[in-house]
Parts: C-alpha cells; structure tokens; sequence
C-alpha cells in the first residue's frame, strides 16, 4: 500500500512510538471493542505486556501509556496537565469510567503485567487486554501488536493480512507504487516528480488544502520540537542522570558565528544540533512526530531545519515537497520491511529516517527521482546492521546522538547523490531487502531488549 504521508509522520508523544504511543492507541481501540461487544457485563480489565514491551516497558513508560489510552487519552491531543490529574485519580480509586461502559475495576499498579516469558507469535512488540465479570470468568479479549511508528494492528489483522501494509485502497489512488522500480517507472512515464505524485495521491484521498494544512501542522510541530529542545536544560527523566545538552551547544555555535578561526565541518554540528534537541525532548515525553518513529524522530526534522536555516536559495514553498519525497521514502520501507527497532533493530528506525531525509533533502535541492532514490539507498546502506541496543531501556543512550550522526549521513547521501547522475550499483529496493534479512537474522539480544550491546556495558561508576 502506498502510505499517507500522515500514517508515516504522526503527531504524538514520546518516548517512544513502538513503546508508548502503540500500546496508548491500543488500549484506546480496547475501549471501543467493549463499547461495539455492548460489554454491560465487564467489571474489570487487565493488560499484559510480552516481549520488547515487557522487557523495556519501564523505561519507554509503557505502562503508564496503557493507563493513559484506557482513560481515553490519545497521542496527538494529550494534555500533559488532564493526564497527571487522570493518574492521580485513577491510583486513589482504582475505577475507570466512560460513557457507554459500566464502571470497571483497574489498579495500574496490579493490571499492567510484565510477561518476561518471551515474546508473542505475531510481533516482539505484543500486549494482550482482557476483561472480565464479576465472576473473574474472561468476558473479552484482545491481542494487539505494535507494530512501529504508532502502527498498531490486531492479531486477527495481522493473521488475515488485512493490516495497513496490505495495499487496500490503491485502485483508487492515480499514482500507487510497491516499490522504489515501480516509484521511479512511474515518474518517468508521467514525467513527475516524487512529491508530486504523493501529493496526486493525498487528494485523491481527500483534498488540496487539507493536505497543505495538514503538512503546515507537521513541520509547525517538528520546528516548535527542535525550538523547545534548544531552550531547555536539565536533567532527562528515567534515572541515567543523562543531561540535555542542545541549549549549551548552541550557544557555542552561536559564539562562534563570525570568527575567522571557525572549522568548515561546524555545519555538522548544527545539523547533529537539531536532531538531539528533538531527540531530547522526545526522551522527556515531549510532544514529537514520529519520523517514521520517535526513537528516530530527530533526524527528518534536523535536515529540513539545516535546509531552511543554511542553504543557499531555500525556500519554505519547498517544505511540503520535503516532506511528501520523505513520506513516500517511509512509506516504501514499512510495507517492504520494518521502521521497528524490536523487529529489525535500529537500522530500521534511525536507517529509515535518514534515507527519508535524504531523499526530502535531494528534492528540494532539485535532485532528479532516480537521485532521490539513490540519495536514500546511500543512506540507507550505511546503516546497515545497526543494532537496537538502548540502555536502560531509555530512548536517551545512544539513541540521541545517533540521531545526530543519522542527520548528518543524509546530508552526506544527498550531496553524494546530487554529485552523480542518478545511476549506482545497488537500488533501493534491494538494500530495502537487505535490511529486512540482516532484522531477522538479528540476535533478539539486540533488537530493543536491553538485553545486549551498549545496553549491557555500561560505565561502572
């Protein structure tokens, strides 16, 4: 299916998508089968977490987003301010109410369950949400499945493939493209830009200024995010004792501006800049965009911010265009592989967005298709193997400086492209493929379990 640019930038809440924002909208859908099963009866419910969510559901603050989704809170409008008040509540009388449900028993200390056994068939990414009678006798259940980037399907949904990957809806889109070959074909038999067929493919599906406003409202988050990320300094939550470090860094930059003596690879250092700030606030709970992740939402933002703030001859008009070239890039390497770091490691988040930067950058710098398209397989390519490895369970160490790093290897891969004429080795496809087989041939160890790597050589002090 080719993905809306919104399935793949979604507005939300850190610190993770696949660990918060996933099991937040899962619980949500939990409350809407009771609602549809008329479930009169339930009186109490309970959440088990197996897997990656399980192992690092503490440190993604998995199970406060479970507590937060079963209170109809959702990602894209939470209020930090009405959730505190709803947890307080909850903890002090272990009852949820909504309209439509009977009043049902929930101790968020008691009925988020750490399952450690392993993970479920379908997803390493797997929680169960049943409800039961006054009887304790299993009313209703459900088992969810996050799946990256916010994505969440059911297990029947996934059985049946009738999750979002499954190409439903494209006969009715003028420009639908599998992969990266049948992208490029197209453009070259309609003569049109990436961007440009994404965008014929958003109207298609509802209209022009939706569309515009909704890209507005998705850059408007990410810049504020980079903003917030820059004027805060402190202390991240989650007991590493990790310290934000954008706000200082910049004012070195900033120091720096107009000194004969300055390096020529300080650019890098504000492209790295902005990734951490975002990366930060993500760790935080910040509000963040997924990009296509949080654990990755540094990296799309940070070069489209070094475009606007330091190319020569950018221009906002071009920022929709970013962002729909990126879209499509994400949309692409969720259907063909995986954007979760539980699934293919970190390759498929901070990979995945730095070939979506890439590809947006080499657009709005006029790249033709086939440079986009190589732009993002150097990208890509070069991130290979990279595992999920994050300590503590925490998206802070190293996810915020390989969001950096990953910032500034699409910069690189873009310019490399723009270098060549669109013709390299190996395509996106098959680089695609390669990531999805390096996944599964990956140690669980390393695949966002904290279990492996950095993660488990840690400084002993």
């Amino acid at each position: 299916m080719v993905l809306s640019v919104f399935d793949v930038f979604k507005i939300g809440v850190g610190p993770s998508s696949s660990h918060t924002m996933g099991p937040m909208i899962a619980a949500g859908r939990f409350l809407g089968l009771l609602r549809a099963e008329a479930a009169q009866s339930a009186v109490h419910v309970r959440a088990t977490l197996y897997g990656s969510l399980a192992f690092t559901g503490k440190g993604h603050a998995t199970d406060r987003a479970v507590v937060l989704g079963l209170l109809g809170i959702e990602p894209a409008t939470l209020d930090p301010a009405r959730a505190e008040a709803a947890l307080v509540a909850l903890a002090a009388e272990h009852r949820i109410e909504h309209t439509g449900l009977p009043p049902l028993r929930f101790d968020p200390e008691a009925d988020v369950v750490f399952n450690y056994d392993g993970p479920l068939e379908g997803h390493p990414n797997g929680m169960i949400i049943e409800a039961f009678d006054a009887d304790g006798a299993l009313y209703v259940s459900e088992t969810y499945y996050s799946i990256g980037g916010g994505f969440v399907v059911t297990e029947a949904e996934r059985s049946a493939e009738s999750s979002i990957d499954n190409g439903a809806g494209d006969a009715d889109l003028p420009y639908p493209f599998a992969n990266a070959e049948e992208m490029l074909e197209l453009g070259a038999r309609h003569g049109l830009t990436i961007a440009q067929m994404m965008r014929a493919n958003e109207v298609a599906r509802g209209d022009a200024a939706d569309l515009d406003a909704g890209l507005d409202r998705i850059w408007t988050v990410m810049n504020a995010c980079i903003d917030r990320g820059l004027s805060v300094d402190g202390i991240l939550p989650g007991g590493l004792n990790v310290r934000r470090r954008a706000s200082a860094i910049q004012a070195q930059l900033k120091g720096e501006i107009g000194r004969n003596d300055a390096h020529p690879h300080v650019v890098n250092d504000w492209i790295s800049l902005y990734a951490m700030a975002v990366n930060e606030e993500n760790a935080a709970g910040g509000r963040i965009v997924t990009a296509p992740t949080n654990g990755a939402a540094g990296v799309v933002p940070a070069v489209l911010r070094y475009y606007l703030d330091h190319c020569v001859n950018a221009s906002p008009d071009r920022i929709a265009d970013f962002l729909l070239t990126a879209g499509a890039i994400g949309g692409l390497i969720k259907r063909n592989a995986s954007i979760s770091g539980a699934e293919v490691g970190c390759q498929g988040e901070v990979g995945s967005a730095a070939a979506m930067a890439a590809a947006g950058l080499c657009a709005v710098l006029d790249g033709s298709n086939a440079q986009i398209e190589n732009a993002a397989e150097i990208a890509l390519e070069h991130h290979l193997g990279m595992t999920c490895d994050p300590a503590g369970g925490l998206v802070q160490v190293p996810c915020i400086e390989r969001n950096g790093l990953g910032a500034i290897k699409a910069v690189s891969a873009a310019s490399l492209a723009l270098r060549g004429d669109g013709q390299h080795f190996m395509p996106l496809d098959n680089c695609v493929e390669a990531m999805r087989q390096t996944g599964l041939e990956m140690s669980e160890k390393f695949k966002e379990t904290s279990l492996g790597g950095l993660a488990v050589n840690l400084p002993e002090c």
